[in-house]
């Protein structure tokens, strides 16, 4: 009898129109294997461009027939990495048909299709993980550090999460007679240098798309949900965004269930604004100690003559995140292990980023609740 914890597993992809990343880690793991890719056969042409070019890429079959695939293929996992209003839908396919999930950020912007799809996982005892950064380096060694009671009691925590992304034209570029910027075209257009993460029909602020990477911190290195937020957000830097009427910076204030306090500010800061890929820090303070980590050590600088402007300068080293995600769904798969980022907390951290907006709306504080705001 084979051992189960050196089981090759089986996995399909269910649509890779955003980020290959996710089924790339997946392939260079080898307890992984990537059998197809499937979408529904009434997407945009441009989605099946982008699928049968990934599937071709990896020589696997590609499948214009989601359920065809899913009966056929004989998986164990779904990996979804479709425009983010699909994430949910995609992903409750798979779990109806008995498989586990890893799906790319955000989990969703509706919160009721997270709820739905961690009761979905729940009833049926399935693993689901959103992907996280919660394994670079630098936060491997704060959560040493808080564990190990290095700081003391942790009493508070502050998050900078600045990307030194562009999101198109910058802010009051076009004359007031322009056509408004279309969200769908944008994110395509965005797709070559990798700044589409907000891909889909429904535009979505900063907080939205990246909010999760940040809050999944504070979860991490705090182990507590977070039960009141206060909330800004604001549209300064791109123009798509003012079109589109959605945030390209965000400023939260908050309180864990565990009574840590902490806060977060974050956006997307335009290419020119940073050397790295952005200012991503981490401040904890505790009853007998604090730390301030730089997400992107260890890095090295590279300069040199004639050096292309949009090359980023500071290289990351030492980075098995991805690797280290897939050994942690190995683990849960194979004995029940906890997960670095479960559907459960991305869940919570969907109802998180809804009350935030909902105090944007309200001008105060907003309690954390797995009810719709009325």
């Amino acid at each position: 009898m084979a051992e189960p914890w050196k089981k090759t597993y089986r996995v399909i992809v269910l649509s890779v129109v955003k980020h290959a990343y996710l089924p790339d880690a997946i392939a260079a793991h080898p307890r992984f294997e990537l059998m197809a890719v499937a979408d529904d056969p009434d997407r945009p042409e441009w989605t099946h461009a982008r699928n049968q070019a990934y599937a071709d890429e990896k020589g696997i079959p590609y499948i214009q027939d989601v359920e065809q695939a899913l009966a056929e293929q004989e998986c164990d996992i779904a990996v979804i990495s479709s425009e983010a209003e699909r994430h949910c839908s995609l992903a409750m396919r798979a779990v109806r048909r008995g498989l586990h999930i890893i799906v790319d950020k955000p989990l969703s912007t509706h919160v009721q299709a997270c709820e739905d799809l961690t009761q979905a996982l729940r009833s049926r005892s399935l693993q689901g993980m959103v992907w996280s950064r919660n394994f670079l380096p630098s936060l491997i060694e704060a959560r040493s550090v808080v564990e190990s009671q290095g700081l003391g009691e942790l009493l508070t925590i502050h998050c900078d999460f600045y990307f030194s992304k562009d999101a198109g034209p910058p802010k009051v570029s076009e004359a007031p007679s322009s056509t408004p910027i279309q969200w769908l075209k944008r994110q395509l257009d965005a797709h070559a240098d990798g700044s589409d993460g907000g891909l889909g029909v429904e535009p979505m602020g900063e907080l939205q798309i990246e909010g999760i990477y940040p809050l999944a911190y504070v979860h991490a290195l705090c182990g507590s949900p977070l039960k009141e937020v206060f909330a800004t957000t604001a549209t300064h830097f791109h123009q798509a965004n003012v079109d589109n009427e959605v945030d390209d910076l965000a400023a939260l204030s908050f309180v864990l269930e565990n009574g840590v306090t902490g806060s977060l500010a974050m956006g997307r800061i335009g290419a020119a604004s940073h050397p790295d890929i952005g200012e991503i820090k981490l401040h904890l303070i505790g009853t007998t100690g604090a730390l301030v980590i730089s997400e992107a050590r260890p890095e090295v600088g590279l300069y040199y003559k004639d050096q292309p402007q949009g090359e980023f300068k500071h290289l990351r080293i030492a980075n098995r995140n991805d690797f280290l995600l897939m050994d942690a769904f190995a683990d849960a798969l194979d004995f029940g292990a906890e997960l670095p980022l479960d559907v459960e907390t991305a869940c919570h951290i969907a109802r998180v980023i809804r009350a935030a907006y909902q105090s944007v709306d309200e001008a105060q504080a907003v309690t954390i609740t797995s009810e719709a705001p009325s």
